[in-house]
């Protein structure tokens, strides 16, 4: 098949979904189909330059947050009628406005996956944007979801949380696999060249997030939780590491100064490659108290590592994490934070060797890479016969 992805942008600092994008186009493309990506980027963006997959970059978009790009509609009524099927991903942005005007002129079916754009957290927490986004959701969104011939979840939780955030509200609704790539296996040499970087963490339990710094992530929570157990466990060691897109890293770090945390607390910013992976390989779990996660590649990555997970309820895997006892999980909070690191600390080394294992068994069974790809070839296939019915 040929399949077009049209996205916002391609670059992989804005986190998960465009990551999923990518490790789903490989899959894919290796099994056979042609993956190519359209989106409002500058054509000379460095990001754009480095993205594995084909990009058709339209822009530059327009100054500010909507990435606007005048191209992209005539671009795709030209081109949009030649692929197999056109996955739009994510919301609130033009690119899903463009593709679902071009679609309808077209007279040809397209899917929709929202990457948890409409988890009704995101209204709670930005009022003033939420208002904005309840003007635009009745003569966008709303029509975008409505017209789509599927409409893409990564979790039942997902799924049942979007149908709170707007009204009205009106889509043919599919929960589907969602996963990433085997993260590599040859642990030794990567922990090796990570520690050779990060000299301190040698010798260190080392505790990793790796995500985007931001307040969604529940940052701050592991920064207090990792001060209220800090005195208990001279060894542990907190590796924060992603990229800061708010500005809000030195708040953290004035925290962490104030708490006496200044030495125990390494930030190198966003890693990729071997560094990444070197991170995981250096840590002995991974942790993600979000207020809201759609899925969290990252967290599949850690389990594919070894790594248990210390998440949030919030994260919408934390059923499958409990159901395969991967992990612990708790409330969004400083509370639920603190008991997940404590249940952690407290857990013998045998049952901690025991939960290691059972990671690499829940990843291959609900998140590998080979059941996300055929899950899309599956719907694509299926609205194709629709659409001939």
């Amino acid at each position: 098949m040929k399949l077009l992805h049209v996205v916002s942008s391609v670059d992989r600092r804005f986190g998960g979904p465009i990551e999923g994008v990518l490790q789903r186009g490989l899959r894919l493309r290796e099994m056979g189909h042609q993956i190519e990506v359209a989106s409002s980027d500058d054509p000379g963006a460095a990001h754009v330059q480095a993205f594995p997959l084909p990009v058709h970059a339209l822009g530059p978009p327009r100054r500010g947050g909507y990435y606007y790009a005048a191209s992209l509609r005539p671009w795709l009524s030209a081109h949009a009628g030649s692929y197999d099927a056109v996955i739009v991903n994510g919301l609130w942005q033009y690119h899903s406005l463009a593709a679902w005007q071009v679609m309808r002129e077209l007279r040809r079916p397209y899917v929709v996956f929202t990457h948890g754009m409409l988890d009704p957290w995101f209204n709670r927490a930005y009022p003033l944007k939420r208002l904005k986004k309840a003007l635009y959701w009745p003569w966008a969104e709303y029509r975008v979801l409505r017209d789509a011939a599927a409409v893409l979840f990564t979790s039942e939780d997902e799924r049942l949380l979007a149908r709170r955030s707007f009204w009205p509200y009106q889509a043919r609704e599919r929960v589907v696999a969602y996963g990433t790539r085997l993260p590599p296996q040859d642990a030794a040499p990567l922990r090796d060249a990570f520690l050779g970087s990060h000299p301190e963490l040698r010798g260190k339990r080392v505790l990793l997030f790796l995500g985007r710094l931001h307040a969604k992530k529940g940052c701050d929570l592991m920064v207090e939780a990792f001060a209220r157990v800090a005195a208990e466990q001279p060894d542990l060691h907190l590796l924060m590491a992603g990229p800061d897109q708010t500005g809000w890293v030195s708040d953290l770090k004035a925290r962490a100064r104030a708490l006496g945390l200044a030495d125990r607390i390494t930030w190198p910013g966003m890693l990729e490659g071997d560094a990444k992976w070197g991170a995981f390989y250096s840590s002995e779990a991974f942790m993600l108290p979000s207020h809201q996660e759609n899925f969290g590649i990252s967290v599949a990555e850690a389990l594919g590592c070894g790594l248990p997970v210390l998440i949030s309820d919030k994260v919408n895997i934390w059923r499958e994490v409990m159901a395969a006892q991967a992990g612990f999980v708790a409330e969004d909070t400083e509370a639920g934070t603190l008991e997940n690191l404590r249940a952690w600390l407290t857990l013998p080394t045998a049952d901690r060797a025991a939960m290691s294992q059972r990671t690499h068994e829940l990843f291959a069974d609900r998140f590998s890479v080979d059941r996300m790809a055929t899950a899309l070839i599956d719907v694509v296939t299926a609205v194709q016969a629709t659409a001939r019915a």
